[in-house]
């Protein structure tokens, strides 16, 4: 393994933060990142976060990512969420040929950006066929390579299925330049991430960029990163960047409180309910805060010492990254209404944050279903204790 100077990846964050404010508004207009943020997040190498020092990235321990999104976070929703996405991208180079892992990330701009599960793809010698359609690509207008998770089908029409019986997934890879974009992100929050939907029509995969990703057989790393599966983080990598947008809102209602007296009432810095609202809920983020890297640390130590992922982990990680957006977006709520009508005019921090937190809520990594499936492991007699209750 390369041994590359540890980078810094929050403190660059932070130091970004200024020039990414100031292009958030350019950022929500024009409905993807600015070529100013996309050029320093890259000079920067916050893009290679994820990936494997052996390719020249940060490798970085989940812990720093998770801080990296949530400095990104305070300062544009939007930015996060496509640094947040293309950076997990970048772990699929721990699946792939080295070859083709150096193809897709170390010629500039080295960005991956991917959609949702959908369609198949035909097995062709040398590879497969793809014909298919596919959505929510967050960060795909700054990517040079996209992706697909596809099912396989055999040159005779039946699907591959793996060991167990369940279908093969293999994550397709191809240059951007391969597919049609289509422009429909037109939504209420998270409006700068051009989360669009792309195709490709008879296009040719060669075998090496089709990965197993989150195989463990397929693996080529031995970092304790890659025990993770990219679900797991995407989950805590997302639930940072509502901690970040939280944060923000947050104190920009303390300091709008701080000077604000609304009309026929007394000093909002004096008011006894405001006073408690902002204790309760300082609290509430602080909590969620503590409980997500918590988990995060106990879970990294354990990767660390050599312990395999289990079960208990991944269930661990989804509970704290729900219940962190939930909260984040409690937070948001009361902080916005407790600007009162100040939160509602587009020049001041209130309104977009709010429907950025919102939409971040509708994400799949803040379903519902979510706590089901913990209740249904955590009552498993199979299922340890999970490590943040031992």
């Amino acid at each position: 393994m390369n041994k590359l100077p540890t980078i810094d990846l929050v403190e660059c964050a932070r130091a970004l933060a200024p020039l990414i404010a100031r292009e958030a508004d350019e950022i929500e207009r024009t409905r993807r990142l600015t070529p100013a943020v996309t050029s320093a997040l890259i000079e920067n190498g916050l893009y290679r976060a994820l990936l494997p020092r052996s390719l020249g990235g940060a490798e970085a321990p989940l812990e720093m990512f998770m801080q990296m999104q949530e400095e990104i976070a305070k300062a544009d929703a939007s930015t996060a969420w496509c640094l947040g996405q293309c950076s997990v991208c970048a772990m699929t180079a721990a699946y792939l040929d080295p070859d083709a892992a150096n193809e897709i990330f170390n010629v500039a701009p080295g960005i991956l950006a991917w959609g949702a599960i959908a369609h198949e793809v035909h097995v062709v010698p040398g590879g497969y066929k793809a014909n298919a359609r596919w959505d929510f690509a967050s960060g795909s207008r700054q990517a040079s390579w996209l992706g697909a998770h596809v099912r396989i089908v055999e040159s005779d029409g039946t699907p591959r299925r793996k060991a167990d019986g369940s279908p093969e997934i293999r994550t397709i890879l191809f240059p951007a330049t391969s597919a049609t974009m289509y422009d429909v992100w037109d939504v209420i929050g998270l409006k700068g991430t051009g989360t669009d939907s792309y195709s490709v029509h008879n296009l040719f995969i060669p075998e090496q960029f089709a990965a197993l990703r989150d195989d463990p057989s397929a693996l080529r790393e031995n970092g304790p990163l890659y025990k993770l599966t990219t679900n797991m983080v995407f989950s805590m990598g997302f639930a940072a960047t509502a901690l970040g947008v939280a944060r923000a809102t947050l104190d920009a209602a303390i300091e709008l409180a701080r000077g604000k007296t609304p009309q026929g009432l007394k000093a909002m810095r004096d008011n006894n309910a405001v006073q408690g609202l902002i204790g309760r809920t300082e609290a509430s983020l602080r909590a969620a805060r503590a409980y997500l890297y918590a988990t995060a640390a106990e879970v990294w130590r354990d990767l660390v010492r050599g312990d395999p992922v289990t079960e208990a982990h991944r269930v661990a990680l989804r509970l704290a990254a729900t219940w962190t957006i939930h909260q984040s977006a409690s937070v948001v709520d009361a902080a916005y209404h407790m600007a009162g009508a100040t939160a509602v005019f587009a020049a001041n921090p209130f309104e977009r944050r709010f429907r950025d937190m919102h939409a971040i809520a509708q994400q799949i990594q803040a379903r519902d279903t979510h706590y089901e499936d913990a209740g249904k492991a955590i009552l498993s007699a199979k299922l340890n204790v999970p490590p943040t209750t031992r």
